[in-house]
């Protein structure tokens, strides 16, 4: 009795799950985890789909970058937010430099939550998406 207190939800049957790897077959996510691990990711590292447009969305003035310089901008920014970041929590936000529209700044929220194993992953995104 005492564990049910505990675990309320232990002998309820899940209706429905939509998982990290049914997320990245979808496109909902892409996984950029092998360059985020050359960047110093150590964990599973994803992007959401709106992020991943932001990134391919270089402004005509802006020829000499590449959807790849700037995925790698957003990687080694993010893992050195981590190193300086003094607080504790899952969630973390950090700025850079990449244009997007008007807006010389950008921001990046990076969450690193259970996996569809319970194992930690980062996912990458826009500061207003969950």
């Amino acid at each position: 009795m005492e564990n049910d207190k505990k675990r309320p939800f232990n002998n309820v049957e899940l209706i429905y799950a939509y998982t990290r790897k049914q997320a990245i077959e979808d496109g909902v996510l892409i996984d950029v985890s092998e360059i985020a691990n050359e960047a110093g990711f150590v964990y599973p590292v994803a992007l959401t789909a709106a992020l991943w447009a932001d990134i391919n969305a270089i402004p005509k003035s802006r020829c000499e970058q590449d959807a790849n310089g700037r995925l790698w901008d957003i990687l080694w920014m993010g893992c050195n937010a981590i190193r300086r970041n003094k607080t504790s929590g899952s969630e973390l936000h950090y700025q850079l430099i990449m244009h997007v529209g008007r807006s010389t700044y950008y921001t990046v929220k990076l969450v690193c939550g259970p996996g569809d194993d319970a194992e930690p992953v980062i996912t990458l995104m826009c500061p207003n998406e969950d």
